[in-house]
């Protein structure tokens, strides 16, 4: 372990003297990735853990080997090295218990097949991203075991010279049996060996030079192209009221407005009044051809009147009743669905409510707490809903269609049957309706 701590700080002081070599090379003409070339790439860098590692960030160094299939793909070998200590201070759970053995320091190293997309192949400046497969070795171990790892980033390269780029990457390895993220950062140099520069396009031999043109006399003058220019204001009108169409034209000897209007002369001004939506077409012909011009005026009916405001009892009824739930203040001696006389005002309630709403419509719904068997309070409910609907349509002659009425026993509680106020008020008559 010692000669690789050794490499890497030779690698560390090495790296800002490589920097500055490559920085001062000269710059080529023409720079790219070359097909079937060898790139290696020694770099370094810092590598961010996941918080859950407990694990300090820590400077990364390593090198890649590639080979370019084509100057758009190519896979290449990646090793790296890092050197962290476990977090003791941090108040997230310990990593101590995965390792083999007791540690403060943790050696990590990975090794990784990768395969690269290049963007730009041919440019000074090559984007790509990257993705492969590898393992990860920790020591001490963790769980007794290397680690699966799968890697995918993005980075570009920059080239300096013909066979000298600056590389900068980052990716994610994500560390399949303990589904942890790390992130690495790394700035390294390519050195490329061989491979094969792209065709370079061929160039195009100037054109022959045209013959010169006889002199030949120019035709006449063909005659001017006919022009049509048609408008309408206001675009929309209100039915029965006008609008006024204008139109224009040059160069024609006759012109025809359609529908309704017939021949016209080049240009004038016309009052119509469409009794609904209408397409005009102005067309102008003449000894240079013809031309067309339409407009569009819209018809729309009148706003229909304001409804009067609803009295302030039918307003009052369509506040309780339209299109929610109402309870009705009925109750109902045990085991009776006889309404008792006290409850009759409650109903007129709602017989004026139909009766400010002729086209309301809806349910009479009974329900009852959950004392008794499910197929007793069903039945009773049902026969409580039935007298209160047939009340209502005897008393105040409504007819049978606008009023349906259903007995859902204990099935739809509003409160805890558990309680004797929570049961009072599951044991209810309930209206619904719609008043459209």
């Amino acid at each position: 372990m010692g000669k690789i701590f050794s490499k890497c700080s030779i690698m560390k002081k090495m790296a800002p003297v490589l920097m500055a070599s490559v920085l001062l090379l000269p710059l080529t003409a023409r720079a790219e990735i070359k097909a079937g070339s060898v790139e290696v790439t020694p770099y370094a860098g810092y590598n961010f853990f996941e918080k859950r590692q407990n694990l300090e960030n820590q400077p990364i160094v390593g090198g890649r080997l590639g080979y370019n299939i084509t100057n758009w793909l190519g896979i290449e070998g990646n090793w790296n090295f890092i050197k962290s200590y476990v977090d003791d201070k941090s108040t997230r759970p310990t990593m101590q218990g995965q390792f083999s053995a007791p540690t403060d320091s943790v050696f990590i190293t990975h090794y990784n097949l990768d395969l690269l997309y290049h963007f730009f192949p041919e440019s000074r400046i090559n984007p790509y991203i990257t993705a492969g497969y590898g393992i990860v070795h920790y020591t001490p171990k963790i769980n007794n075991k290397n680690l699966s790892v799968l890697d995918f980033g993005v980075g570009a390269k920059f080239w300096v010279a013909d066979n000298i780029a600056l590389r900068a990457d980052i990716r994610d390895n994500m560390i399949f049996d303990e589904h942890i993220h790390d992130v690495a950062t790394t700035l390294g140099v390519v050195f490329a060996f061989g491979g094969k520069s792209a065709a370079p396009a061929p160039v195009e031999p100037p054109p022959a030079p045209a013959p010169v043109p006889k002199a030949v006399e120019p035709p006449p003058a063909p005659p001017a192209t006919p022009t049509a220019a048609l408008s309408i204001d206001p675009a929309t009108v209100t039915k029965g009221q006008s609008a006024i169409i204008t139109w224009k034209s040059q160069n024609a000897s006759g012109c025809e407005i359609q529908p309704a209007i017939g021949s016209v002369p080049p240009e004038g001004v016309r009052t119509i009044t469409p009794v609904s939506s209408t397409t005009y077409n102005l067309a102008c012909s003449g000894a240079g051809g013809s031309a067309t011009s339409t407009v569009l005026v819209t018809v729309v009916l009148p706003p229909p009147p304001v409804p009067a405001p609803l009295p302030p009892a039918a307003a009052a009824a369509a506040k309780r009743f339209c299109s929610k739930p109402a309870v009705l203040a009925i109750n109902f001696d045990t085991d009776k669905s006889d309404i008792k006389p006290e409850y009759h005002d409650e109903l007129k309630t709602v017989g004026d409510f139909l009766m400010y709403f002729p086209n309301a419509k809806g349910e009479i719904s009974g329900h009852t707490d959950s004392v008794g068997s499910n197929a007793y309070n069903e039945k009773l409910s049902d026969r409580r809903a039935e007298s209160v609907g047939s009340y209502i349509r005897t008393t105040f002659g409504v007819k049978p269609g606008r009023i349906t009425t259903k007995g859902y026993g204990e099935t739809k509680p509003v409160a805890s049957n558990k309680t004797k106020a929570g049961k009072a008020k599951n044991r209810r008559i309930e209206a619904n309706f719609t008043c459209d």
